[in-house]
């Protein structure tokens, strides 16, 4: 496999990544979180009290839910993906976190475990080729790069 086939296959699988992530994350967490109204809120945001933050838990559920539907929206589009994939690690972690000294173990841990790792690679990594990111970026100045 030549260097341009690989380049293309790792975007097409970070566009999947993206889509198939992000789709599911509107759809199955953030969605139903989101729009359950200030009471599903509550009982989100009251999963900051694992971190010892006990004020306005309605505030933190609905930061959570936007986070889940909003950052699913984005990895979509590969639209502010770096900022999106940041802050649902980050609801990840809390999530992590909450499970894990609720004493649910590892078991019950493990989705939002292993969803804030893909986060976090998408962090690492970008959105690749296929994405609005790419499509906005500024074309780079390679002559800025070169040696004198």
């Amino acid at each position: 496999m030549d260097r341009d086939t690989t380049a293309q296959s790792m975007d097409r699988g970070l566009l999947l990544l993206r889509v198939g992530l992000g789709l599911m994350f509107m759809v199955c967490h953030g969605g139903p979180k989101l729009f359950g109204g200030p009471e599903q809120w509550a009982k989100v945001g009251a999963a900051m009290s694992h971190l010892g933050i006990t004020i306005a838990p309605v505030a933190w559920g609905f930061l959570a839910a936007a986070s889940e539907f909003a950052g699913g929206f984005c990895l979509i589009l590969g639209l502010f993906t770096r900022p999106a994939a940041a802050f649902m690690a980050i609801t990840m972690a809390v999530a992590t976190t909450m499970h894990l000294r609720q004493g649910d173990g590892l078991p019950m841990a493990s989705h939002a475990i292993e969803a804030g790792l893909v986060f976090l690679a998408l962090l690492l990594t970008g959105p690749g080729r296929y994405s609005l990111d790419r499509a906005f970026a500024r074309p780079v100045d390679a002559s800025r790069y070169t040696l004198p």
